[in-house]
């Protein structure tokens, strides 16, 4: 599996898709921005052109003639996809970081990058995930459905906590208002997106593998 993750670091996409979170992660420092953006840029950006890319070599046939499981595969293809989205969000962060201290007395509109915020977006990626990686092993090869799918989902999830903060002053005060300084309350939030990121990925690898061990290849 070492190896294969190996592959997907060294040969598997661009150079450029480790640089892109450092240029989206700059639009933090865009003041009051709707900042769930940033990381739906991976969403939209990122995973359409790897899978496509993917595609174009043949990368399913080459991985196929090499000594490895279908399992090992899977587990390969599905790590790579979390160390970028993590290198997205914590890029990300560090960014938000910056524009807390920039402009101390915003009034926002859209969601503050608070923990809590980041919480929501690994929520957020959780479900791209889920709706992604096992919709994509059905066959291992066509994306463009599983993309759609899964980004619209991501939105779906953006959007609706973006309306219930405006439709509700408890929710809204919470990531827009005073309610931002509660740290304890956020860094629950920040966890439990955490735990569901890794709890909807683990659920999806799993689903990811069942249906790839019937692909024919």
């Amino acid at each position: 599996m070492y190896n294969l993750l190996m592959k997907e670091f060294k040969i598997g996409v661009s150079p450029f898709f480790y640089v892109l979170p450092f240029l989206t992660g700059a639009l933090m420092l865009i003041p009051g921005w709707l900042y769930f953006l940033v990381i739906l840029y991976f969403c939209f950006i990122t995973i359409p052109n790897m899978f496509g890319g993917y595609k174009s070599q043949n990368d399913l046939i080459f991985t196929s003639i090499m000594p490895v499981t279908k399992r090992d595969m899977v587990k390969a293809r599905v790590s790579f996809i979390v160390i970028l989205e993590l290198l997205h969000i914590v890029v990300a962060m560090i960014y938000g970081v910056f524009t807390l201290r920039l402009y101390p007395d915003m009034v926002y509109l859209f969601f503050k990058p608070s923990f809590g915020f980041w919480g929501l977006c690994f929520i957020m990626l959780a479900i791209f995930n889920l709706i992604f990686i096992s919709m994509y092993y059905k066959t291992s090869y066509k994306y463009g459905a599983a993309a759609f799918a899964a980004n619209t989902g991501a939105i779906l999830f953006a959007g609706s906590a973006e309306w219930l903060a405006l439709q509700n002053s408890y929710v809204f005060d919470l990531f827009k208002g005073a309610g931002t300084e509660n740290t304890g309350v956020h860094l629950l939030i920040l966890l439990a997106g955490i735990v569901i990121f890794a709890l909807f990925t683990f659920i999806a690898y799993h689903i990811a593998n069942k249906r790839f061990e019937k692909v024919e290849m």
